[in-house]
């Protein structure tokens, strides 16, 4: 894709539809279309008003066909906060023109700007193209760590417990 029909800009408040537009299209392709709650009024909220994450939008022609939802976490290790990528999807018929990569260098910028030194994400493991293409830029797959998740009613009956 030509540099001068595409730019990556920073998520603004207006852009609240849009963002959860992408995150709906991104959980129709992972089969997860049925987990989304989320509202336009949350997203406003929780990336405007509370700054709890930041999105940046890849745009080709002036039309939004990329996103990125990432938010800093913290290395004990390092020492340092990182970037931690939540989200990256590129709509169907603007893959593989190089937005996916564009927006990724895009973040690994911001990332070593803020003195960051890692940018970590997660990859479903049945999306081997995805799998690839992120090994292709240098990223390694860490088979020795696993995602664990307490939610719902766990979460609630975790902070009732006794221990």
């Amino acid at each position: 894709m030509a540099k001068k029909n595409f730019n990556i800009r920073f998520a603004e408040e207006r852009d609240a539809p849009v963002i959860l537009e992408f995150i709906r299209e991104l959980a129709v392709l992972e089969n997860l279309d049925d987990q989304i709650t989320a509202t336009e009024e949350e997203i406003r909220v929780s990336l405007f008003e509370k700054k709890q994450a930041e999105v940046i939008i890849g745009e080709a022609d002036g039309r939004p066909v990329a996103f990125a939802l990432f938010f800093h976490n913290y290395s004990t290790f390092l020492g340092k906060a990182n970037l931690y990528l939540e989200d990256l999807f590129v709509k169907e018929n603007y893959r593989g023109r190089g937005i996916g990569k564009a927006m990724l260098r895009c973040l690994a910028k911001i990332a070593l700007a803020r003195g960051c030194l890692r940018l970590d994400w997660l990859c479903l493991d049945w999306n081997k193209p995805a799998l690839a293409f992120y090994q292709s830029l240098g990223a390694r797959v860490l088979d020795q760590m696993r995602l664990c998740r307490i939610s719902g009613e766990q979460l609630k009956a975790l902070v009732e417990s006794d221990v």
